[in-house]
């Protein structure tokens, strides 16, 4: 191959790069309902739908281990893996657990890792039942596989919204990013003077959001007492912009969400005024935050309107109208994904 020939990865991007491996391939069994291209994978296991999805956490992509507890690593790395399963409208009842191990890990870390799954496993009602260990040449890397289960006719895709569908989103966004950005500053100062004591104490909520989320099962168990199906779900990883994205391009809809209904905590605002950062981006563009967006039909309005955690930020329109974030001043702007990017600059 030419150097004329080779295309750089971060070209595409994380999603260019699912969308090449996935067109070469076919699902050749009938059980295979839905492969690459969700939250989860869906097999059709006759009376109930079963959910597969996994996640690789790497150090130095993922997390930094110089301010990241290794029980709460662990604990993190079950909870995005649920929320997974969350996102399909499903249960998680197993997960494996996969490590690659350098020599610096010793028994003692790993055991510190294996609380925090332990805790995460109790949390969310999953069993451990199986993973993998290996030696890496430098740092850790972990893989988790989640499996869950759906009723058939209530499972949740990415593509399922229709026109005048409500958006939805649980939660608050915004404050895994701002966490992110706290625990770097303090990293920095650190590395300059050693003897400085890390300065978390007011931003304990901000923080928690970066280093121990929590996948929304809550909510899941809520809808499906309701009898609430989403037309379409996604769980916020890369950043609410860009799950809109995923929604609107394969639902073929356009939508608009109002800057007025987009929901945020105080800490992660102040915090936001403090990096001197819109909180708008953290809010739009931050990701991890692991809350659910989905879409609802009119019919169900009723029942989720006093919810005080789902919060309706706009709606579904024709392909036609695109996606737009409409000002506090009335003013439509075209929505642009700009969340996390594992293969370029962040």
């Amino acid at each position: 191959m030419s150097a004329t020939d080779r295309t750089e990865i971060k070209k595409l991007g994380e999603f260019g790069l699912i969308d090449q491996i996935s067109e070469k391939f076919v699902n050749k069994n009938s059980n295979t309902v839905k492969g690459i291209g969700d939250d989860a994978a869906v097999i059709d296991m006759g009376t109930h739908y079963q959910l597969v999805s996994t996640d690789m956490l790497v150090e130095g992509i993922h997390f930094d281990l110089s301010y990241f507890p290794l029980h709460h690593l662990g604990y993190k790395s079950v909870a995005v893996n649920v929320s997974d399963i969350a996102a399909m409208n499903g249960i998680a009842e197993q997960i494996t657990v996969s490590l690659a191990l350098s020599n610096r890990f010793s028994l003692e870390a790993v055991h510190a890792f294996y609380e925090g799954v332990k805790a995460a496993c109790e949390a969310y009602n999953v069993d451990l039942v199986g993973g993998d260990t290996t030696a890496s040449k430098s740092g850790l890397v972990i893989s988790v596989t989640a499996i869950g289960k759906v009723e058939k006719g209530k499972v949740a895709y990415r593509s399922g919204a229709k026109l005048n569908d409500i958006i939805c989103v649980t939660g608050d966004l915004g404050a895994a990013y701002m966490g992110l950005q706290v625990l770097e500053r303090e990293k920095q100062v650190f590395l300059e003077n050693p003897d400085m004591q890390p300065q978390l104490d007011k931003y304990t909520y901000i923080v928690g959001r970066q280093l121990k989320p929590e996948a929304r099962m809550d909510l899941i168990h809520e809808l499906l007492d309701l009898n609430i199906v989403p037309t379409s779900m996604i769980d916020i990883s890369d950043g609410l912009a860009s799950e809109l994205h995923h929604i609107a391009t394969q639902s073929g809809v356009g939508l608009n969400i109002h800057e007025d209904k987009l929901p945020f905590a105080t800490a992660m605002q102040e915090a936001a005024l403090e990096f001197k950062l819109d909180p708008n981006t953290a809010i739009l563009n931050g990701g991890e935050d692991y809350e659910l967006l989905f879409t609802i039909s009119q019919d169900d309005f009723e029942k989720v309107k006093k919810h005080p955690d789902i919060h309706f930020i706009g709606y579904i329109n024709e392909n036609s109208n695109g996606l737009n974030l409409v000002t506090n001043n009335g003013n439509p702007i075209p929505l642009k994904a700009q969340g996390w990017n594992h293969f370029g600059e962040n």
